[in-house]
């Protein structure tokens, strides 16, 4: 079979089944980071990797803002799992007629968030290659308890961290060449796509104050990945449309009815969990504390798997289709 009719997550999950598990490990295959045993305690490990032309493109770009992103994009695994990132294994396929000025400037950006996360890197590797391929590892320690995908419960409330679709509607921009139009709100836009800010403190909160039963972090769009903590935790959801939290500049370039980023759009980082109602005062707490929206945007259902999306009248809304899939996708990469 084709992975262009399997799918992205469909090969992952071949992948996981037909992997062997090894001493040591807690949680491997299948959530935003591994989750292994160390002498020390227990630790948290995350990959990604970004190739020029499928995940970013250089006239799109600074290469400060690829690499602040390059790391926060990993930051925000460890975020999903309620962490501390500690570590960074960096490994670069550069091509040959890169400047060294070119590299240094995406050092300076990996390093510009490292110093605001209290992460080091510690090594990694370089080689040429036809176009600049960027595999990035963090390793997190896990203070307290991960937060998984498979926690979830019936009737559990469901929020998400600041704003959604910023980043899609962000790229789209980009893609269009309608930076000119409204620039104020198309800048914002643009900078969440290039720079998006992994909620690293909001997650170990999280983790800490034992609010979360499940969470993931929005990298292939709200429905997608609400999707992936209802598999994982055998239920459905009720997603409220009108709840969902939208820029200024979102609304503004949209509309107040344009969801449809907001829905599927991806790679805005925020962090998506269920919680239990009777948390929701403290969740308002951590929201004031640490200076960044939390909205509840549903909850959990006994339908397994299937995700439904309501008006502010209780009635039932079109729902796009589900956000990114590496594979299925194929054909629109980097356009």
């Amino acid at each position: 079979m084709k992975l262009s009719r399997l799918g992205e997550f469909a090969l992952i999950d071949r992948i996981r089944r037909a992997t062997p598990s090894g001493p040591g490990v807690l949680l491997g295959i299948g959530d935003d980071a591994a989750w292994v045993e160390s002498r020390s305690g227990s630790i948290l490990i995350t990959s990604d990797l970004l190739i020029q032309d499928v995940h970013f493109k250089l006239q799109w770009t600074s290469l400060f803002a690829l690499g602040h992103k390059a790391l926060a994009v990993n930051l925000s695994d460890i975020a999903a799992m309620g962490g501390k990132p500690a570590y960074l294994i960096l490994a670069l396929g550069i091509p040959a007629h890169f400047k060294f000025a070119q590299v240094s400037e995406f050092y300076r950006g990996i390093n510009s968030l490292c110093s605001k996360t209290g992460v080091v890197l510690v090594g990694g590797d370089t080689n040429v290659a036809k176009s600049f391929i960027i595999s990035v590892c963090v390793i997190g320690h896990a203070v307290y308890r991960p937060v998984r995908r498979s926690g979830a419960q019936i009737g559990n409330d469901i929020y998400v961290t600041g704003t959604l679709g910023d980043s899609s509607l962000g790229l789209k921009l980009l893609q269009s060449g309608r930076l000119r139009s409204n620039r104020g709100f198309a800048a914002y836009l643009v900078s969440r796509h290039r720079q998006p800010t992994p909620r690293v403190v909001v997650g170990e909160t999280i983790a800490r104050w034992r609010l979360a039963t499940a969470m993931i972090d929005i990298s292939d769009g709200l429905l997608q990945d609400l999707g992936h903590i209802c598999q994982a935790s055998g239920l459905g959801a009720e997603i409220w449309r009108d709840k969902l939290p939208l820029s200024a500049a979102y609304r503004a370039m949209t509309g107040k009815d344009g969801v449809s980023h907001a829905l599927n759009g991806g790679e805005d980082y925020e962090l998506l969990f269920c919680a239990r109602r009777r948390d929701r005062t403290r969740l308002e707490d951590l929201s004031k504390r640490a200076k960044v929206p939390i909205t509840r945007i549903g909850r959990c259902l006994a339908a397994r798997e299937v995700i439904r999306a309501i008006d502010g009248s209780g009635k039932p809304v079109s729902v796009p289709s589900k956000g990114y899939d590496h594979f299925r996708n194929s054909s629109r990469l980097a356009k």
